[in-house]
């Protein structure tokens, strides 16, 4: 039977049958409308059924979608979260960083305030930020941490530099005390007469703690003629000092001492009317006035 066959026969079948059904509607009407209206509801309940389903596939696409768009987002959530704790992590670095610049450069307590954040202002509309612009602002800013720590570096390098000179200097005075003889001419103790005094004399008890003026070297420990057990501590940058009429000798020659520390106990050896502490300067090979010093403070002590 060919293609052409068949659908004659289709034809002819469909024909007959809507022969009869208008034959049964012509003689039985009521038989017909029953037979028309569940052929109605059959038609309307397969509709629906096939425009629900199409509804459920949408429904089902466009969550798939939206879990894609979910995912997406929540992986650039990430990616600046990441990015925002390596920002915060060098700004913790460089406010470590400034509080012990403002320490070592002695600024007033208050004038820099890492911890309170920074006024700030600004009027009118507000509108979205596109990513790609916050993208570029937290790049900006990453850059500007960098040129900045490296500043600040270079800074803390400089004054580190020139603490390190500050402390050579002999600022510090050898006891807690005051000063019973200056510098200069003065009478002297033993034969009358004018006398040069090449030091300063502090008031002192036999056993108090003498203390280096500053941070140097030991470059003598023994006793030297009318000095007594004398303590000299080579600074560098030319600078030596002398502590003279001991009662016992804490360091010995190469020891590395910081200002502060102590040297020797207070005494009265070698020619001394009683218990003092003679402390000299000389810088360059020459005695000067230690008291051009004293007043000089190093940023590592306050």
């Amino acid at each position: 039977m060919t293609y052409q066959d068949i659908l004659n026969t289709s034809r002819g079948t469909w024909a007959s049958l809507a022969h009869r059904a208008l034959q049964t509607a012509i003689q039985r009407p009521l038989h017909a409308g029953a037979l028309l209206l569940g052929g109605g509801l059959a038609l309307g309940l397969g509709t629906g059924y096939a425009a629900n389903h199409g509804l459920r596939d949408q429904v089902a696409q466009q969550q798939v979608q939206i879990g894609s768009a979910q995912a997406d987002a929540q992986r650039e959530i990430n990616a600046l979260a990441a990015r925002l704790g390596e920002l915060q992590a060098e700004a913790n670095r460089l406010n470590a960083l400034g509080e012990r610049l403002t320490r070592i450069g002695q600024l007033q307590d208050g004038e820099f305030d890492f911890n309170e954040p920074v006024g700030i202002g600004g009027v009118g509309p507000v509108e979205d930020m596109p990513k790609a612009e916050l993208d570029q602002s937290m790049s900006d800013l990453g850059g500007q941490f960098r040129a900045s720590g490296e500043q600040l570096s270079v800074l803390e390098s400089l004054l580190f530099n020139r603490q390190l000179d500050m402390n050579a200097v002999p600022s510090r005075e050898p006891i807690e005390s005051y000063i019973t003889s200056n510098y200069g001419h003065r009478a002297d103790p033993f034969r009358g007469g004018r006398a040069f005094h090449k030091g300063i004399d502090f008031k002192a008890k036999v056993g108090d703690p003498v203390m280096a003026a500053a941070d140097g070297v030991v470059s003598f420990s023994g006793v030297r003629s009318g000095y007594g057990n004398t303590i000299e501590i080579d600074h560098g940058n030319g600078y030596v000092t002398r502590y003279a009429h001991n009662s016992r000798l804490s360091r010995n020659v190469g020891g590395l001492v910081r200002a502060g520390q102590e040297v020797a106990k207070a005494g009265s050896s070698g020619r001394s009317t009683g218990a003092h502490v003679h402390f000299e300067v000389w810088q360059d090979g020459q005695a000067v006035n230690p008291k051009q010093f004293l007043s000089e403070k190093s940023p590592l002590h306050g």
